[in-house]
């Protein structure tokens, strides 16, 4: 008998939602939500995009809206199964007036189920949550299984973005991808994943210094297998 996979999230509510942001969520959402009972084609949603681009765990919102509006012609789908959090990002998105993204309050790996092979140029994973305790680590988002979903989504020549600020999840987050053949690992020095790629904007779970660490940031290049070295 198979069984669901454990949940690699924490609380999906806190507090009650601001009332500009419940309105959001009753009336803005339902017109940006993806629909994942068919195959979800980003080239159908962003029809004259060059690019499109999947953030796993928005968070707030912030890094998500700050990246479309600052790349109008690509595509963005955000990933985020707190309610809080989505009602945040709803309000960046109707203060910019984005027309470039789409959500998805739920489960990330529903989302790349239902995407197309080689269909992302680029995801990006910032600050998933830890799982700090060892007996919770089987509960983190990055595992083997995840990582070769992800190759099977980005496109060859695309990349995967990863950052956390706990140690532990860094170190084993990097062995996972690494020993992924179909990815390739950039940095060349130390200030390769001790400093944001550029363009990043900080997201508010970075602001708080709530791990163990300071930021890592893995930048993971989707190659053939015959080219990684």
């Amino acid at each position: 008998m198979s069984h669901p996979p454990l949940r690699t999230y924490g609380r999906i509510k806190a507090r009650a939602l601001k009332p500009r942001q419940e309105q959001l969520v009753e009336t803005l959402l339902p017109t940006l939500a993806v629909d994942l009972s068919a195959p979800l084609d980003p080239r159908a949603l962003f029809p004259t995009a060059r690019a499109f681009v999947l953030e796993i765990g928005f968070g707030g919102g912030e890094h998500l809206a700050a990246q479309a509006a600052a790349h109008l012609d690509h595509g963005f789908i955000g990933v985020e199964p707190f309610l809080n959090g989505v009602g945040s990002c709803l309000r960046h998105i109707d203060e910019a007036g984005l027309a470039n993204v789409r959500l998805h309050m739920g489960d990330a790996r529903d989302v790349l189920a239902a995407l197309p092979d080689a269909s992302a140029d680029r995801v990006d994973i910032l600050f998933p949550d830890p799982w700090p305790k060892a007996r919770h680590h089987k509960r983190r988002l990055v595992q083997p299984a995840f990582v070769a979903a992800l190759a099977r989504v980005v496109k060859l020549g695309g990349d995967v973005r990863f950052a956390t600020d706990w140690a532990n999840y860094a170190a084993t987050a990097l062995e996972h991808f690494v020993r992924d053949p179909h990815f390739h690992w950039t940095a060349e020095c130390a200030a390769d994943w001790r400093e944001p790629w550029p363009g990043h904007v900080a997201t508010r779970y970075e602001e708080k210094k709530l791990g163990d660490c300071a930021p890592v940031w893995f930048r993971f290049l989707r190659a053939s297998p015959d080219d990684k070295s």
